[in-house]
């Protein structure tokens, strides 16, 4: 990783973020180990501790156990994982949205701008 992180939230919760991430987007697949505290720590470039925490959320959260003796894993439970994809879309909308309200931008022109958007993209592809 090895990221910059933001000063305004708690780096724990950035990791936690980014690896959810990573797991909606199956670039860490159902089932596979996470590194160890110490490898995660060394490749974020922060104290074990907060990967400790990190792993700690991530497990509160049902993304992933901690098997004894073995390490931690991401959970197998694709009715997680799809949950996870489901909370990160709504939550992108949400800030999607959020955002465009404050630029004073009503629903039906969020659609508009939407729909022009994605067919100018689709061009592109």
């Amino acid at each position: 990783m090895g990221d910059e992180f933001e000063s305004s939230r708690p780096i724990y919760m950035q990791i936690v973020e980014k690896i959810t991430q990573q797991i909606a987007r199956y670039e860490r697949m159902p089932g596979d180990k996470l590194p160890s505290v110490r490898e995660m720590a060394i490749a974020s470039g922060v104290n074990p501790n907060t990967i400790q925490r990190t792993y700690g959320e991530l497990e509160r959260m049902k993304i992933v156990e901690t098997r004894r003796g073995q390490g931690t894993f991401i959970t197998e439970s694709e009715d997680i994982i799809e949950e996870l994809r489901t909370k990160l879309q709504h939550d992108l909308l949400e800030q999607f949205i959020r955002n465009m309200q404050e630029l004073g931008i009503k629903k039906e022109e969020m659609v508009q701008l939407l729909e022009i958007y994605l067919q100018e993209k689709k061009g592109e592809k």
